[in-house]
């Protein structure tokens, strides 16, 4: 069903479009799972553009250790134990988590990648465990952002750096960047409201790119 369809449901069928409007956004984005899930999340270009910028903007080489938070299939974390560096992946689908692992076998019989289910809000990690922290789209889904930066800055090393990749309000509803019903569920920040959010869990050196790339720096 297009956007135009999803807004006609929307407007006519309030609560046959937020039943199935949520359980599409769970299976496509929010929880995603199934074959198609799978293809779209595992496949060699998925975000790419995203990926690559949070990627240029955290430098991971071998004396790091990365962890991406809302990993989907493991892209980005092939993408950076490429350059050396130890990873560990976080997501709250227990689908993704089997595929991220699967996208990384060889690095994760040898040790050099962890891929566990786990909540942005409650990651299962000891303090100051990684250099770096990656999120790609997961902003639009998470319930309290606040409580996930906070996390990060927590497993965050001092001087570790934090990337988040997501989508600026002028592109909700857009066919490709923020397609309906997943539009009207997601949390959309101006750069002013990122930027707030990040300080306010603690961290400093905090800018916001066109685009929509959060980059900051844990003191």
């Amino acid at each position: 069903m297009g956007s135009r369809g999803w807004e006609l449901l929307r407007r006519f069928a309030p609560p046959l479009e937020r039943i199935l409007g949520d359980r599409v956004t769970d299976r496509r984005a929010r929880r995603p799972s199934g074959k198609r899930a799978r293809e779209v999340y595992g496949a060699p270009d998925v975000h790419e553009e995203m990926r690559r910028a949070v990627l240029a903007a955290l430098a991971p080489g071998p004396d790091h250790r990365l962890l991406d938070v809302g990993c989907g299939g493991g892209v980005l974390l092939r993408d950076a134990l490429a350059t050396g560096a130890t990873a560990a992946g976080v997501d709250h689908s227990e689908e993704m988590v089997t595929l991220a692992r699967e996208t990384n076998a060889e690095a994760t019989a040898a040790g050099r990648l962890e891929v566990v289910r786990a909540d942005a809000a409650a990651l299962p990690f000891p303090d100051e465990s990684f250099t770096h922290v990656s999120m790609v789209i997961v902003f639009l889904f998470l319930p309290d952002p606040a409580a996930a930066l906070r996390e990060v800055h927590r497993v965050l090393r001092p001087g570790g750096r934090l990337a988040v990749a997501t989508i600026p309000p002028e592109l909700k509803g857009h066919p490709y960047a923020s397609p309906e019903p997943m539009a009207s569920r997601g949390h959309f920040y101006t750069d002013a409201e990122l930027e707030s959010l990040a300080r306010g869990a603690g961290f400093e050196d905090v800018k916001v790119s066109p685009g929509q790339l959060l980059v900051a720096r844990k003191p």
